[in-house]
């Protein structure tokens, strides 16, 4: 019997966790492989962790290389700069990478991004001038693939009855790094003027004062390079082997044109399919829910440590580094906790696209309670009262991030096939890293104009940012009600 054309592009096109009617819901749970999901979420700990771990000490380091030459306000500029150009240069080498793990596989793409974690950290650390810390921000971006790759390898291990929980642990493996980040770079950043009788008589460490705090993600990164290689299993089929890229294996190689994904007609849902199969509505909508979130969430965390570090009087709160990288590290454990323990609830009671439209609804009063802090703090100083602010600024983050599950869930879901998984997800990863580029910058920048020239009395920022999360919301609401 001929195939039918018909069904054969359905096959292709139909998203991977659609539901097929009552039956599918009344599956059991299918239980998570646990052993080799522990792998990926201990290395979904060594991103978020690399990241975070300079946001405490970023203002500072700025200070200290003299690049602003004593003008304040150009402190959140050149910090939102640093954390932009990470994004732009992700942006620029997701999808590749991403796109490659589908032909070569997971794995190696994984260990990859792990080994430039490490390097570029142990970089940065030992940058005396704002180039050497542009480079190594730039070389963490290009080589890391493994943010789109590891949505990859958790949705090839679940199904859809399985698949809400999976999801509930990956942000508690992100809020970990995120967590351990601040806690390393706001506790050990210039240990040498802050433990002198640790490290008081270490010449290197007063002239790198921001290496020790660098060096530790990094020597995590590369522990968990062992690990990975030693124990993790491959999740999707490799349509090469990696050996054939070798410069010393020529003879043997593929060709160029065999690295491009073959014709639609002969493409049956276990290869990857053209990247033009990408460019439809339900991956540009799951793509535009994901990049909301992600605009919305990386312009608030950007804007949050400089706020705690400004002078009051120019619209902050005056907080030392370990002071805020306590309160970021609080931020990150409450994220993972929430998620943990009530995500999957809220999906089940909610749905995925109330869920998150509840999410960036969360986000309003965040960002309103910025103004709010800083008029308290002129008024009355740092008193309780602005860190039960603080606490509840923290409670409604935790709610934001729900947002974030949601569309890793329906980017997988809009995923032609099982085989371009990789590819649904470097595409849309691109997409974010442009957002989370600009968010840091614009957000930084207003705040900085805000600063001075006090524009809407310094809180012009806090309505760009509002901005933000409407133009989120108008892309969110055209999410399906179902997968």
């Amino acid at each position: 019997m001929s195939s039918d054309p018909t069904s054969q592009q359905l096959d292709e096109e139909t998203p991977l966790l659609r539901s097929e009617g009552n039956a599918l819901a009344k599956k059991l749970q299918t239980p998570l492989p646990w052993r080799q999901f522990s792998m990926v979420l201990v290395s979904q700990i060594a991103e978020p962790m690399t990241s975070q771990v300079i946001s405490p000490f970023a203002p500072q380091l700025i200070r200290d290389i003299g690049i602003t030459h004593g003008d304040e306000a150009l402190v959140s500029f050149y910090v939102g700069l640093l954390h932009s150009l990470f994004f732009v240069t992700e942006a620029l080498t997701m999808f590749h990478w991403c796109r490659l793990s589908d032909y070569i596989g997971r794995k190696p793409v994984l260990l990859i991004g792990l080994f430039g974690i490490s390097l570029s950290m142990l970089c940065f650390g030992l940058s005396k001038t704002f180039w050497t810390l542009v480079i190594s921000r730039c070389l963490v971006g290009a080589l890391n693939g493994n943010i789109g790759v590891i949505k990859s390898v958790t949705a090839e291990m679940t199904d859809s009855t399985n698949m809400a929980r999976a999801w509930a642990f990956v942000p508690l493996a992100w809020s970990s790094g995120a967590t351990l980040g601040p806690l390393i770079g706001g506790g050990l950043a210039r240990p040498a003027d802050r433990f002198p009788n640790i490290f008081g008589g270490s010449e290197f460490l007063k002239k790198y004062p921001y290496f020790l705090p660098c060096a530790i993600p990094a020597a995590i990164s590369a522990l968990t390079w062992i690990f990975i290689f030693l124990y993790l299993k491959e999740t999707s089929t490799p349509q090469i082997n990696i050996s054939q890229l070798l410069p010393w294996k020529k003879r043997n190689a593929v060709p160029l044109a065999a690295l491009e994904p073959p014709p639609v007609s002969s493409s049956i849902g276990d290869k990857p399919v053209p990247i033009r199969a990408l460019f439809v509505r339900p991956v540009f909508v799951a793509t535009g829910g994901y990049a909301g979130i992600a605009l919305v969430d990386m312009a608030f965390r950007t804007v949050q440590p400089v706020f705690y570090a400004t002078p009051i009087s120019l619209g902050g709160l005056g907080l030392d580094t370990p002071a805020i990288g306590t309160i970021l590290a609080v931020q990150g454990t409450a994220i993972g906790v929430m998620q943990l323990l009530i995500f999957a609830k809220l999906h089940d009671i909610m749905g995925a696209k109330k869920l998150w439209l509840f999410a960036l609804t969360c986000a309003l009063p965040m960002i309103a309670l910025y103004p709010a802090l800083n008029t308290l703090a002129r008024s009355s100083g740092i008193v309780q009262s602005v860190w039960y602010l603080v606490a509840l600024q923290i409670a409604l983050t935790s709610c934001t991030h729900c947002a974030y599950a949601v569309s890793f869930m329906y980017i997988a879901a809009a995923s032609p096939n099982r085989a371009s998984v990789g590819a649904t997800n470097g595409f849309a990863q691109v997409v974010v890293s442009v957002m989370r580029a600009i968010g840091p910058a614009a957000a930084n920048t207003a705040f900085s104009i805000s600063i001075e020239r006090q524009y809407l009395g310094g809180n012009l920022v806090y309505c760009v940012m509002v901005g933000m999360v409407f133009l989120a919301m108008s892309v969110g609401i055209l999410l399906p009600r179902t997968m």
